[in-house]
């Protein structure tokens, strides 16, 4: 038993000192050199590519296992513009031999300067990155792959290393240049830096990275690791800084997980304050959009906690700043194939006004047919992501200014699955009253169809029409109730679908340019009975009331009315979306009565119809003599003289009737 330890222990002596014999003695007795032109003809060959090396190439095998060359070039091929598709200025890297059969890496150094690759796309198309392919021999020899035994498998089992310690790493002056003959294009990363520290297996990897992307910087530099938790674990600590183009500041920290079976992270990050304007005038790109106030955009910052694997991820947390505006924000974002999203957001304060495109001072040129035509035909909108998607989020904005008008309390839920989205509720204030709103969205099908509902109480409508369409023509609390639906996703078949019924009743106003009401006190002018105002006219009214129902596009009114003091105004008819014609008619009528709302009896008057047709862009206005003429006037006549003579005012003063009536006629249809 003692023998055979024995001549087992003098054959394992002896066989290693055969084969460190050999490591010491085979680079000293074998001239490597002399192996470098079959090395660059094999290379060559597989390649099809010119390759070459220059005279300092160099193998050791013991104790150290080094390689080291200079001045390596691998050719493009014929009919491009570099000459080399890959050039290495020098390469030089050792490692421990003998602790490698004892899972024991130990590098004392690996350095690569100067790599430089060019991908090049030539003009007919071709890519200098594609090898030559391998002959149906050379397939035919290629052995089948192994089957796959069914069942969990951990690649990183495979890396079980019992120490690992690396000197130096460097990768230096590398860079990588694109072309593209046909486009014209040109694009090179390069200054490329890469150094590691202190690597090891139990320790954080310290790294720092550094290139130009065409001549503007980039870098990331912190720790990752430690390897030892990466290999045995599958988690890696991340503690990373990026900054680009000296304009970005991105710190990313946290971890992943479960690298080899299930991929997945979990990381806080941080975007430091930064202005998309000088980020895109730095890379050459003008801003997307014209903003009508050049200070927006200048101010933007981004925090987050972020987790996910390639199926899932989840923003909590989140933090944006743009400008003057803060917005608290959380995503839940599943199944990428089917989405499933859940968003709330909460913003305090904006004004898009500031980042809409400034007012055109030019008048829109009015659509030819042929423009109409051509729009008509346009490509139709594909709605099949939407019905894959499932939406259920919220919304709040503390204070929101758009088209200069200022809402507040904006409150917002959406809902949708399966090409159904429901809006419910749509709430805010503005201009002394509220708006709550709901509505749907079905894209099912091709045409999408779209209902909505709107009650508006006490909106004080001369405020919002002055911010937002700068007109100052009606005035007074806006009660609404509106039940629009429609189909289609362009002008043209929205009107043509339109259908609805609505109520617009507006409290304790006037409406502004016109005085109506002043007709009857020019009346009493021509009377000789009152003088002549000098303020800016205007018809005040105690309600005007405007019910209407929408069919096919058409808007029918049937009775909208204005009750005011000496006044009753009835308007009936039609308004053509579609034709963008006007069909309407409308009776004002001076009563003997001074009141107003409240007042539900009919009372008698003079009534001058007035009939309004033509277009929306060219309305046209004629009194209805006909319809006046059949009127009984005789029987308005004592009232109205009555009511005029109040106040103490004497027959004396009268022209005669005849007369007056004459002028008060004159004057509607002038």
């Amino acid at each position: 038993m003692n023998k055979a330890l024995k001549w087992s222990l003098i054959i394992s002596g002896g066989l290693i000192v055969t084969v460190v014999a050999a490591l010491l003695l085979i680079p000293k007795f074998v001239n490597i050199q002399h192996y470098k032109p079959q090395i660059e003809q094999h290379v060559a060959k597989a390649t099809g590519r010119t390759f070459t090396l220059s005279d300092d190439f160099r193998l050791t095998l013991f104790p150290w296992a080094s390689l080291s060359f200079s001045d390596l070039h691998l050719g493009s091929l014929q009919g491009f513009e570099e000459k080399n598709f890959v050039t290495i200025e020098s390469f030089d890297v050792r490692v421990k031999l003998l602790p490698l059969l004892f899972k024991d890496v130990q590098v004392k150094r690996f350095l690569l300067k100067g790599l430089r690759v060019v991908l090049e796309t030539s003009k007919d198309g071709r890519v200098s990155w594609k090898f030559k392919a391998k002959t149906s021999g050379e397939v035919s020899q290629k052995t089948p792959p192994e089957t796959k035994k069914p069942g969990k498998s951990n690649p990183m089992e495979k890396f079980d290393l019992k120490a690992m310690a690396v000197g130096e790493f460097s990768f230096t002056d590398g860079s990588i240049l694109w072309l593209d003959q046909a486009k014209k294009e040109r694009r090179e990363v390069s200054d490329v830096n890469l150094l590691f520290k202190d690597i090891s297996l139990d320790r954080p990897v310290h790294l720092n990275f550094s290139a130009r992307l065409d001549k503007l910087p980039f870098s990331l530099e912190g720790t990752v690791g430690s390897l030892e938790e990466a290999l045995s674990k599958g988690t890696l600590q991340l503690d990373l800084s990026a900054k680009l183009f000296g304009q970005l500041d991105l710190n990313l920290k946290g971890k992943l997980n479960q690298i080899a079976s299930h991929p997945n992270f979990d990381l806080s990050l941080q975007l430091s304050s930064f202005s998309p304007r000088k980020l895109l005038a730095t890379v050459g790109k003008p801003l997307p959009l014209t903003t009508s106030d050049p200070k927006v955009l200048n101010l933007v910052s981004l925090l987050a906690s972020v987790k996910g694997d390639s199926q899932n991820v989840s923003i909590a947390d989140g933090v944006i700043n743009i400008d003057d505006s803060k917005m608290n924000f959380s995503v839940k974002a599943n199944n990428f194939s089917k989405p499933d999203i859940m968003f709330n957001i909460n913003l305090d304060d904006i004004d898009l006004d500031r980042y809409l495109p400034p007012p055109s001072e030019e008048k829109p040129a009015e659509k030819s047919p042929k423009a109409k035509a051509s729009k008509s035909k346009s490509k139709k909108t594909d709605y099949s992501p939407l019905r894959r998607l499932v939406l259920d989020g919220s919304a709040r904005i503390g204070r929101l200014k758009i088209k200069k008008a200022t809402i507040k309390n904006v409150d917002l839920k959406i809902k949708g699955k399966n090409g159904i989205f429901h809006l419910d509720p749509l709430t805010m204030t503005l201009y002394q009253g509220s708006i709550g709103s709901k509505g749907s969205l079905n894209v099912q099908k091709n045409v999408p169809k779209t209902a909505f509902k709107l009650n508006a109480n006490g909106v004080q409508t001369g405020p919002l029409l002055n911010d937002v369409l700068q007109k100052d023509f009606l005035e007074g609390a806006l009660q609404a109730q509106v039940n629009l639906n429609m189909k289609g996703d362009d002008p043209g078949l929205i009107k043509k679908t339109l259908n609805g019924q609505g109520n617009l009743r507006f409290k304790d106003g006037a409406i502004k340019g016109v005085d109506l009401a002043g007709m009857v006190r020019n009346v009493q002018v021509a009377f000789g009975l009152a003088e002549k105002g000098q303020e800016k006219p205007r018809t005040d009214f105690s309600e005007l009331h405007a019910p209407f129902t929408i069919k096919r596009g058409r808007v029918n009114t049937p009775n909208t009315t204005l009750t005011s003091p000496l006044l009753r105004i009835l308007a009936k008819g039609d308004a053509d979306l579609v034709q963008e014609s006007l069909d309407f008619r409308v009776e004002p009528k001076f009563v003997a009565t001074t009141k107003g709302q409240g007042d539900t009896k009919t009372r008698t008057g003079i009534t001058v119809p007035v009939l309004v047709t033509g277009s929306f862009s060219a309305p046209k206005f004629r009194p209805d003599l006909e319809g006046m003429l059949q009127q009984e006037i005789e029987k308005s006549l004592p009232d109205l003289k009555k009511n005029l003579l109040e106040g103490g005012t004497t027959k004396e003063g009268l022209k005669p009737v005849e007369k007056q009536v004459k002028d008060l006629f004159k004057g509607f249809g002038q």
